[in-house]
């Protein structure tokens, strides 16, 4: 067993101090509950005040820094990102349960998210200007100030940077709460990335709900972006209603994917898979529901099973592992639960894969495929966030669309078929915010799309110009002749 006294202890970071605090949590690995992996500080509302003020100041010069000269030092992090990643993707493991392969590629998403965003500043700042016989007017993009970041823990690297990259490209300064499940990589690497860029345009506050509630509802924060639940989405605009905030929110999802008559079964089974059990189903766009054909339903599930069969669960530094554990005990407790529910409602729950014996003291859930579903059924339209997913028939497209855009979310979505065209066709009858054809995974994701939810799953967008447009206002100029 790991003691206290063999781990680190992960401070706030405040200008570009760290700053030690009277109390601290304690972070175990989901897949070794006896391991404790770090001592992260539980802060108050008084550090928040700090943090803000501090970024309120920096905020001052940093907007009049060259929007050049901010593209540069994102190069830079985007360096620091990519150094670390080796050093630091093994501790992520520990905090979220991922397997490596997964938390090396959350520090190489973030990297390419840096990259990207510093590659649009070049003319993102050009006013568009008219000029006639009566006036002169310049609609100019100017930064809105003190930005709130508030991230959860199943790929806090990257959805950090997505808040990150585009509010100091823009002029903004941040305050970032990280999750108290995944917070101890992440605030390292951010660390490394605060030392070189000016005092107090970078701070991380850790605690729970409280921290977060005093930063998105401090009056010098004036703009909030925010990845997570829905419900915690909406205690997050209530706190920053009180003085008008802007707000991006990248909520939860019950993504479908629904496969036409005529997919390629190996084809699509390749693809689909990457983006059902990955993170152990713990990612907001994982296909969450299939539709298959009522003609090709039992071929189609067979072979759905039989690879998912083929998985191992271990610890996430455990090669042979195709997934790990889930990330906390209430994940843990709401997921077997879901299981549970659905076998007792008489739905077929078939638990599949192996474990392997590095599974031995953790929130490990084997994979579960519910063949037969109901579109009707708890199981269908919940987001489950684990290793569990349903099969469900259906008799044509209009039905099947129907049902994909019967949800309260809508984040993304996806269609499989050999027919481009007809693929094309479908996905714009789909109400989500992404949809994609042949594909529905990390690789489905292109930083020139803008990614975010519509309906419960979100407002406004992040990635690319879209995502740098939600960190700026517009300051209309007229002259008068």
């Amino acid at each position: 067993m790991t003691t206290t006294s063999d781990v680190s202890s992960i401070g706030h970071l405040i200008g570009h101090r760290i700053a030690d605090v009277d109390a601290y949590d304690e972070v175990r690995d989901p897949g070794r509950l006896d391991d404790i992996v770090a001592r992260v500080a539980v802060g108050t509302p008084d550090d928040v005040d700090k943090a803000v003020r501090i970024a309120h100041e920096a905020y001052q010069s940093w907007r009049s820094v060259p929007a050049p000269e901010r593209a540069e030092l994102l190069l830079k992090a985007a360096d620091v990102l990519t150094q670390s990643a080796d050093e630091l993707a093994p501790l992520l493991v520990r905090e979220h349960g991922g397997v490596l392969w997964e938390a090396k590629t959350d520090f190489a998403l973030g990297t390419g998210v840096l990259q990207h965003t510093a590659s649009l500043v070049d003319g993102f700042f050009t006013p568009v200007e008219f000029d006639d016989e009566q006036s002169f007017i310049s609609v100019e993009r100017v930064p809105r100030g003190v930005v709130a970041a508030v991230v959860p823990w199943n790929m806090p690297v990257v959805l950090t940077m997505m808040k990150l990259a585009p509010a100091l490209a823009t002029g903004n300064t941040l305050v970032l709460k990280p999750s108290p499940f995944a917070s101890a990589a992440l605030t390292l690497a951010l660390h490394r990335i605060a030392q070189i860029l000016p005092e107090g345009v970078l701070n991380v506050v850790h605690g729970n709900t409280d921290v977060g509630a005093a930063l998105v509802s401090h009056p010098l924060v004036r703009k909030v972006g925010f990845t997570g639940g829905t419900e915690t989405a909406r205690h997050v605009m209530t706190a920053a209603s009180g003085t008008i905030k802007n707000l991006t929110l990248e909520l939860g999802g019950n993504d479908p994917a629904v496969v036409l008559d005529d997919a390629d079964l190996d084809t699509t089974l390749d693809r689909m898979l990457k983006g059902v059990f990955t993170r152990t189903g713990q990612i907001c766009f994982a296909v969450k529901r299939i539709y298959v054909p009522r003609s090709r339903y039992d071929a189609f599930a067979d072979a759905f099973c039989a690879r998912v069969d083929e998985y191992a669960v271990g610890h996430g530094l455990d090669e042979q592992a195709s997934f790990g554990p889930l990330n906390n005990k209430a994940q843990f407790e709401k997921v077997t639960g879901i299981i549970e529910s659905t076998r007792k409602a008489g739905a077929k729950v078939i638990e599949l894969g192996r474990t392997l014996p590095s599974a031995e003291n953790g929130y490990y859930v084997r994979p579960h495929v519910v063949r037969d579903a109901e579109h009707n059924a708890p199981i269908t339209s919940c987001e489950q966030f684990g290793p569990v997913v349903p099969l469900i028939a259906y008799d044509d497209e209009d039905q099947v669309v129907g049902w994909a855009n019967d949800s309260e979310y809508g984040l993304g979505s996806s269609v499989w078929t050999s027919d481009h065209q007809r693929g094309l066709a479908l996905a714009r009858r789909i109400e989500a915010g992404s949809t994609f054809v042949n594909t529905h995974s990390f690789e489905s994701l292109d930083l020139r799309m803008p990614f975010g939810g519509i309906k419960q799953s979100g407002i406004g967008r992040e990635f690319g110009e879209a995502g740098m447009k939600e960190y700026v206002e517009e300051h209309s100029i007229r002259l008068l002749k």
